[in-house]
């Protein structure tokens, strides 16, 4: 038994050494609306160039906010993404659009206004 408890032991310090990482590139996005309002049920898509931003299509990733406001995208690139956050007649053209590039491996943050 304590062979192999030793050799688990062993397992999990060369899957820690060989830069294993459970943590995938992430980005979570918060939407809120011109009061500082977090919005439910609002629908976010991610483009990773600008032309299908314009043309709303291609979208490599989809969601809906949760009851807070928020959205989480896992497994992206670590690129920039242009952001369209929609809830009925409210959306984010012309503010804020595109996010920073993303930080591999990491759980990466933005909020969106929608007015």
């Amino acid at each position: 038994m304590n062979r192999l408890k030793y050799l688990a032991l062993l397992m999990i310090v060369a899957i820690a050494a060989s830069g294993f990482q459970l943590i995938k590139t992430t980005l979570n996005i918060t939407v809120r609306d011109g009061l500082g309002n977090t919005v439910e049920g609002a629908t976010v898509r991610l483009f990773e160039n600008e032309d299908d931003y314009n043309k709303e299509q291609n979208a490599v990733a989809e969601g809906v906010t949760d009851d807070k406001g928020v959205v989480k995208f896992k497994d992206l690139k670590d690129i920039a993404y242009f952001v369209l956050a929609e809830k009925d007649d409210l959306n984010n053209f012309g503010g804020g659009e595109k996010t920073g590039k993303l930080e591999a491996k990491r759980i990466n943050k933005v909020t969106v206004v929608i007015q």
